[in-house]
């Protein structure tokens, strides 16, 4: 499979997900700053992250399907962060809205792909369940702080009038 070919399959994903050309990967070359890019080589397939010149992250694989369902996770991660920016609810765990909105539009291209990051997200949920009052108690610890308590004092206080998740 040539570089081209990926990328004419990448920029097909992207439409079908309804994401926007600025978040694509870039092909053959990276522009750092963790923008992903894919290169073809004799190994295979690959989405490479670099963040300050260097590589953080990299997803190899002989799979286009695979590639590709990797480029519309983080696609559709990108595009949840964006719109629950938009539709926050206070005193709700942003993640609660990013999950969900993730899912859903992964769904327009593939049932399985949807289904499989759902149960990523039920796995990270079981040791990191929603917060809802995290805000609230990061607040009062904070003000806390500011009033002269200590780091330690202050966040026990915020637990006890804003207690964490179980």
């Amino acid at each position: 499979m040539t570089l081209a070919e990926v990328e004419a399959a990448v920029r097909a994903l992207y439409a079908r997900l309804g994401a926007g050309e600025g978040a694509l990967p870039t092909f053959g070359y990276s522009v750092d700053g963790a923008h992903p890019h894919v290169e073809v080589d004799a190994r295979g397939l690959h989405l490479v992250t670099v963040e300050r010149g260097q590589e953080t992250e990299r997803f190899t694989t002989p799979d286009l399907d695979a590639l590709l369902e990797r480029i519309a996770v983080g696609a559709a991660f990108g595009m949840a962060c964006t719109w629950e920016l938009r539709h926050r609810v206070p005193r709700r765990d942003v993640r609660r809205l990013i999950f969900a909105r993730q899912v859903e539009i992964l769904r327009r291209v593939s049932d399985a792909w949807a289904d499989g990051e759902a149960e990523r997200h039920a796995a990270i949920l079981r040791t990191h369940p929603f917060d809802d009052l995290a805000g609230e108690r990061a607040d009062l610890t904070r003000r806390l702080r500011n009033a002269g308590l200590d780091n330690e004092a202050a966040w026990a206080k915020a637990c006890a009038r804003y207690p964490l998740p179980p």
